[in-house]
Parts: structure tokens; sequence; C-alpha cells
């Protein structure tokens, strides 16, 4: 499973959690107050966020025996990697306003919380987060996605601050041009094993023995499916699954067809996929932007591009993540938390030094523009997403995530029949979600 996928199951829960006050040991640094260095970096705030930790100043480690809310007007928990960018940022906010601001690793009670939009649903339905209140003037400045990943059932509860999906990154020593389409991946990939007898997977993409739904989904978006179908108003309608319709069945026949070509493989997962594209291993890599730090760091000559499209189908897209900025509903002061998230994030200044902190293009358009003319990186991850869906944020993706990744890697296997498999995990995802409302 996706390590967002990780996130949407298990890290809302944990959040909803410390939004309410009942959180588990952190970090703690206060603005107007102490600031200093933590040991290690925390994975749990972000699903999608790389393990490696910021080469920046974090937090100040605090007693873990007292995990208590910091004795502060306001508390924004945040993880390891933009903890001190934020506190920087704090610590202007405290000195503006005359309070004072505290940045946590984890912790109890939070007014402010760092987090993917994917936990939205949950954390609405749980009663954690508070709505927020953006003007029509602020959200056009950010990009339109963004906007609607931040909302649920038509109202507003997040900032965002940046954007992420998963594209296709090859070797350019080995595939010197982008393909268009899968044939053309193909007979590149297959022209360039015949070149280096190092090369045993044409094309890495995490799957393993239980699947992995959301790298599933963009084969199934090429001929037109998806999971859910949408409501008028644009919203994921959780009554209507489409995991066995006609366009999604395609999909799979697809995915099928790679795994008896050899091209994909349960052989490969999220535990060894890195891996093999940076030891020179697969020519092409479907990934996202958390895999560049080591793919530089290995040496290897890169390109982004855009998913192919498939045979019969269009081009493959990718679910859209946003890193949103929540409010506590049970904040000790609302009207701070409100302040700093209206009139704090919206601005260039703060959205690019949140994208020098995580390195995740920012959701502000004009901190966009100014990042993409400097990073080729940075323009290549929107121009492979810029057609992608946000992922959904409703709570019945819950339901999803296990049922449809152990349905790809089934067909991947050759273990089962398409569009009888499919069948079957839309049956399990309908019963799920019946059984969680």
């Amino acid at each position: 499973m996706h390590k967002r996928a990780l996130g949407a199951a298990a890290l809302t829960s944990a959040a909803a959690l410390v939004l309410a006050g009942c959180g588990s040991s952190g970090s703690t640094t206060s603005s107007s107050a102490s600031a200093g260095n933590t040991a290690s970096a925390s994975e749990s705030a972000s699903a999608s966020e790389s393990a490696s930790a910021s080469e920046t100043a974090a937090p100040e480690e605090v007693d873990a025996k007292d995990p208590s809310r910091a004795d502060a007007d306001l508390v924004i928990w945040a993880d390891a990697n933009r903890a001190p960018i934020l506190t920087t940022y704090a610590q202007q906010f405290a000195d503006e306003n005359g309070v004072t601001v505290a940045v946590q690793i984890a912790g109890k009670g939070p007014d402010i919380v760092v987090g993917a939009h994917d936990w939205l649903g949950e954390l609405v339905q749980n009663g954690t987060v508070a709505p927020i209140q953006l003007d029509d003037a602020t959200a056009a400045k950010f990009a339109p996605a963004a906007v609607t990943a931040s909302k649920f059932d038509g109202q507003n509860y997040g900032v965002p601050f940046s954007v992420e999906n998963i594209a296709l990154v090859r070797n350019t020593d080995m595939a010197p041009d982008a393909p268009a389409t899968m044939d053309d991946l193909l007979k590149a990939a297959k022209a360039a094993k015949a070149k280096d007898s190092k090369i045993s997977v044409l094309l890495d993409q995490p799957v393993g023995k239980t699947g992995n739904a959301y790298y599933t989904y963009p084969w199934l978006s090429a001929f037109g499916g998806g999971i859910f179908a949408l409501k008028d108003n644009g919203d994921y309608d959780a009554d209507k699954v489409i995991v066995n319709s006609p366009e999604a069945i395609k999909g799979a026949e697809q995915l099928a067809k790679m795994g008896k070509d050899k091209v994909l493989s349960t052989n490969v997962g999220d535990d060894n996929s890195e891996g093999i594209f940076t030891g020179g291993k697969a020519p092409f890599f479907i990934t996202g932007p958390w895999s560049i730090p080591n793919i530089k760091k290995a040496g290897i000559n890169y390109g982004i591009s855009p998913l192919p499209s498939l045979t019969g189908g269009d081009a493959m897209q990718p679910f859209l993540g946003i890193q949103l900025f929540y409010v506590s509903s049970k904040a000790k002061n609302a009207t701070l938390a409100q302040e700093f998230v209206t009139n704090y994030v919206p601005t260039k200044e703060f959205q690019l030094a949140m994208f020098e902190a995580g390195g995740r293009p920012p959701a502000l358009t004009e901190a966009y523009d100014e990042v993409a003319a400097a990073d080729p990186d940075v323009k290549a991850w929107y121009e492979a997403g810029k057609d992608g869906k946000p992922m959904p944020n409703i709570p019945a993706m819950n339901s999803v995530w296990g049922p449809l990744g152990q349905a790809a890697a089934d067909v991947i296997a050759g273990k089962a029949e398409p569009k009888a498999r499919f069948d079957a995990a839309q049956k399990e995802i309908v019963a799920n979600i019946k059984k969680a409302s």
C-alpha cells in the first residue's frame, strides 16, 4: 500500500485524536519561548512524505512522559521537516500579535494541524475540524484542484500549501526520450534492456503481494474508470462505487496484460521499487517527488514526464494529493488560528518557504510560477498532474484501499480474470462502506 493510503486508513484517526486533545507524545518548540533540535523526523504527519529528515534545525524534544499541550496561546502541529519553517513564521506571527505560539511535532490539543487533504472527510465526520472562511479573492489565488480538495460537502475546511502526484520518471541514459504511449515505453525499455544486461525490470511500479490501489487508479482512469462516481456538484459519491464499471474493467485488463507480459510484477513493491531504479535495474519508474532525493543521491540522470496513454484509451491520470492547514474545532484560540491560516498561509513568501522545506510544488499559483521558472522538476510534476483529480477525501475511501489493491495484484499475478476479480472487489468495497456507515 502506498504511504498515502496508509495515511487515509490510519493517520486520519491519529489526527482526529490529537485534534480532540487525546494525542500521544511528541516534540515542541515555542515561538517567543524556546527553540532547539530534535533527534528524528516523524513520518506520521504526512502519509506521502519521504523518510528523510530536514537538514534545518527542528523543534526541541520534550519529556515524553508529559506530552501535554504547549503552554502557548496558539499551538501548531506539523511534521519535523516543516516544523522549523513554521517556527520562523510562528515567531513572526507571535511578535506581530503580542501572543505566544508553539510548533509541536505531536501532542495534545493543537489549534492548527498540517496534514493531507484525504484526512478531511473523516475529520469532519468526527467533528474535529472547523470550517475556514476563505474569501473568493483569496481562493482564486490557488490552483483550482487544491481548493476543491479543501472542501467537504461544499464547505471549506483547509488552506492548501502544496500539491503532489505521481509521474513517469526515466533514466535518461537508458531512455533519452519521454514516451507518449505505453507501446513507446515498452519499445524503449526493451531496447535499453538489449543493451544493458543489468536491467531486469521494464517498468518499475510498486505492486506488491497485496497490491497498491494508489498506483492502480491511473490504469483505470485511462479508460474513464475510477473508484467513485461524481455528484452533480463534483463531489465523490460514496453510494456509487465504479470499480467494476466497463471503463474500469478495461484498465484491469491492461494490468493483467502487463502481468502476463512480465512488465509489472507483484515482486516489486513499496519496499524495493525505489532501489530497483536507483540501482540501474529499470529504465522507467512510476513514482512521486518523494523518490527524487534518493535518485539524485544515486547519481541517476533522470527526466520527469506525464504518465503514458494506453492502447484504446487516453493518458493515465494520477491522483492529486494536497497538503492543508486545518483548524481544530476545539481550538483554544480559534480567532488566532483562523487569522494565521487565512492571512499567513496564502502568502507567496510562506508558500515558498514551505516548498523549500518539503520539495512539493506550491498550491498558491504565484508561488508555483516563481518556483517552476527556476526548477524544471516542479514544472514537470505539475504537467504530469494537471489533468488529475484530487484523491477522494470522503471517509468511504478507507474501504477501498485493501480490496482494490488486492484485486490489482491478483490480476497482475494471473490468479484471476479481470472482470470476475474486480466484480468481487466492488462487492467487498460496497459491503465495507455499509459496515462502516
